[in-house]
C-alpha cells in the first residue's frame, strides 16, 4: 500500500485560527480569519503579502540606521555606539581597500588603511558580493562614497532579505503563513545591514526550498554556494547524514554532498590556486581569533581575569558533543525529526558554543527558527532577548571605548549576553521537546510529516536505535503516521454491554498545544 495523503494536506493554515498569540495580535487588522474567509486568488497572495512586509520591515531598519549614516560612521568615536546604528559595510569600504580599487585576496592591503589586515577576512562568495557592490560604487573614499555603498550594499541584501522570507513562505506548502514570522522579525530589520550575513543565509534557504521539491542535486550546490559565503551553512549536511540514514535516503544524501563539495571548489579553487595567502586569511583569522563579544566564553575570560587561549580545543569539544546528541536525537526520536527541527538545532548548536557571537548572527538562525517552531509566542520571546542584546552589546562598546565611560558596564553586558543564551537555549529545548513529543509540533498537528523533508516527507524508517516492539497490523485505511517504523494500533474493541459513552468521542490528540 502506498502513502496515504493526509485528508488535510492541503488546507492552508491560518496562524490566527491555531496560534492564540497570533489570534490576539491580528485583532489590530480585523480579527482572526473567518470560516468563509476566501481561501487563494487574487493579487494579494501569501508570497506577495510577505515579500511586501519584508520589504517594508527592511525599510524600517535602513531609517534606523539613519543617525550613523548621516553623521556617526564618520565622525565621532561612540556616537554609532549610543545609537545603536553600527555597521561594517562603511568602514570596510575604506579599510579593506574597496575605496581605492584594490582587489580582495589577491592586494596586499597597506597597513596604514587596514590597521594591520594584510587582506580581506572574508570567504570567497562574500568577498565577490562586496567587490560587485564597489564596481556599482564610484571610486573614491570621502564620505559621499562610503554612504554610497552602504546604500548599494543594503539595495542587494534587500534581495536576500526577501529571497529568505520567500522560501520560508513557500517551503511548507500548506504553511505560508509562517514566512511572516520571518518578514516581521525585528531582529532582521535591526541587524540587516550590519554585515553581509543575508546572502548566505538567502542562499541556505534556497537550498531548503530545492531539497524539499525533491532537488536534492540542486540544493546541495546552493548549500556549497552558502557556505562558500559563510561557514554555518556546511552544517547542514550533519542532518541531512543522520536523516537519511535513519530513512535509507543514501542516494539523496550522496547526490546533495556532491553537489555541495562541488559548488564550493568551483568558487573557491580559483582564488586557492592564484592567491592562496589571501584565500586563507579567513580561515587564518578564524583559528587565531581570541575569544570576544557575545559567547559564554567572555562571562568566563572575564570572570576569570584569563585569556582562555585553548578556546578553540574547548569550543570542538562542546560542538561535537552537542553534535553527537543530535545525531543521537534523529536516530532515537519516536518519530524521525524534521529537517528543519535539526538545521536549526545543530546551527542554534554552533552559535552557543562559538568564541564570538556578532549581533548578525541572528539572521543565521530565524528562518531555521521559523522552519523548526512556527510559534508566535516562543519565537517573540527569543525576539525580545536578541533585540535586548543588540541594545546591550552597543551600549557596552559605547562604555568601553568612550571616554567618559558612559553606557553599559561589563556586569551589564554580560546579563545582556546571558539573555541571548538563555532565549536561543528556550527556542532549542522547544524544538527537542516537539521532536521527541511530536504532538506539541505545530507543523505536525495536521497529520504531515516532514513537509520540508523531500524525500524524508512520509519515507518509512530504515534504520533507528530505538528497539522495534511487535505490534499488530494497523486495520484497514487507517492513517499511517510517517516517519516511523511502527505501523498504528488497531482500532479498540467494542465493548460487550452498553455504555452511555457510548460511541467514544474521538480526540485528535495531535491538534492540540499544550
Amino acid at each position: 500500500m502506498g502513502p496515504m495523503a493526509h485528508p488535510h494536506e492541503s488546507t492552508v493554515v491560518h496562524p490566527t485560527a491555531q496560534d492564540e498569540v497570533a489570534a490576539a495580535g491580528s485583532e489590530l487588522i480585523g480579527g482572526p480569519v473567518g470560516r468563509r474567509a476566501v481561501q487563494g486568488g487574487g493579487w494579494w497572495s501569501p508570497v506577495r503579502v510577505i515579500a511586501l512586509i519584508a520589504i517594508g520591515m527592511f525599510a524600517l531598519g535602513m531609517v534606523q540606521k539613519a543617525p550613523c549614516y548621516e553623521e556617526y560612521w564618520f565622525y565621532g568615536a561612540t556616537g554609532q555606539y549610543t545609537h545603536a546604528c553600527y555597521s561594517d559595510i562603511p568602514h570596510l569600504y575604506s579599510s579593506r581597500g574597496f575605496a581605492e580599487g584594490q582587489i580582495p585576496y589577491f592586494d596586499r592591503l597597506p597597513d596604514s588603511v587596514s590597521g594591520g589586515m594584510e587582506y580581506l577576512e572574508y570567504p570567497v562568495l562574500t568577498g565577490f558580493f562586496m567587490q560587485v557592490a564597489s564596481w556599482l560604487t564610484p571610486g573614491g573614499g570621502g564620505m559621499r562614497e562610503a554612504q554610497l555603498y552602504w546604500m548599494i550594499n543594503a539595495g542587494l541584501l534587500l534581495v536576500c532579505a526577501v529571497v529568505i522570507a520567500v522560501c520560508v513562505t513557500r517551503l511548507h506548502r500548506n504553511r505560508p503563513w509562517d514566512g511572516l514570522l520571518v518578514a516581521l522579525a525585528p531582529a532582521l530589520a535591526l541587524n540587516a545591514t550590519i554585515n553581509w550575513d543575508l546572502l548566505a543565509g538567502a542562499l541556505t534557504c534556497a537550498g531548503l526550498l530545492l531539497w524539499s521539491r525533491n532537488r536534492a542535486g540542486w540544493a546541495g550546490v546552493l548549500i556549497g554556494l552558502a557556505t562558500a559565503a559563510k561557514l554555518y551553512p556546511a552544517l547542514l549536511l550533519g542532518p541531512l547524514l543522520v536523516l537519511c540514514w535513519r530513512a535509507g535516503r543514501w542516494r539523496e544524501f550522496g547526490v546533495a554532498t556532491l553537489g555541495a563539495v562541488g559548488a564550493w571548489l568551483a568558487v573557491n579553487l580559483p582564488v586557492l590556486l592564484l592567491a592562496p595567502e589571501g584565500w586563507s586569511k579567513f580561515y587564518t583569522f578564524s583559528q587565531d581569533r581570541p575569544v570576544d563579544v557575545g559567547s559564554f566564553w567572555l562571562i568566563i575570560s572575564q570572570r576569570a581575569d584569563t585569556a582562555l587561549e585553548a578556546v578553540n580545543t574547548y569550543a570542538m569539544v562542546l560542538m561535537a558533543l552537542g553534535c553527537a546528541g543530535i545525531a543521537l536525537l534523529a536516530l532515537s526520536a519516536p518519530r524521525r525529526p524534521r529537517l528543519a527541527q535539526l538545521a536549526f538545532l545543530v546551527v542554534a548548536l554552533f552559535v552557543l558554543t562559538n568564541k564570538v557571537y556578532s549581533p548578525q548572527y541572528v539572521l543565521w538562525l530565524i528562518p531555521l527558527a521559523v522552519l523548526a517552531r512556527p510559534r508566535w509566542r516562543d519565537f517573540l520571546v527569543w525576539q525580545a532577548c536578541e533585540v535586548l542584546y543588540y541594545l546591550g552589546i552597543w551600549m557596552y562598546l559605547a562604555y568601553r571605548h568612550g571616554e567618559d565611560q558612559q553606557g553599559l558596564s561589563v556586569g551589564g553586558y554580560q546579563f545582556a549576553i546571558l539573555l541571548h543564551l538563555v532565549g536561543t537555549a528556550y527556542l532549542c529545548a522547544m524544538v527537542v521537546r516537539d521532536a521527541l513529543r511530536p504532538e506539541h509540533d505545530p507543523v505536525r498537528r495536521d497529520g504531515s510529516d516532514d513537509p520540508g523533508g523531500g524525500v524524508l516527507d512520509g519515507a518509512p524508517d530504515s534504520f533507528t536505535l530505538r528497539r522495534r516492539r511487535a505490534i499488530p497490523p494497523a486495520a484497514p485505511n487507517a492513517y499511517v503516521a510517517w516517519g516511523t517504523s511502527r505501523p498504528a494500533a488497531p482500532p479498540p474493541p467494542v465493548p460487550s454491554r452498553p455504555d452511555r459513552t457510548w460511541p467514544p468521542q474521538t480526540t485528535n490528540d495531535v491538534s492540540r498545544e499544550t
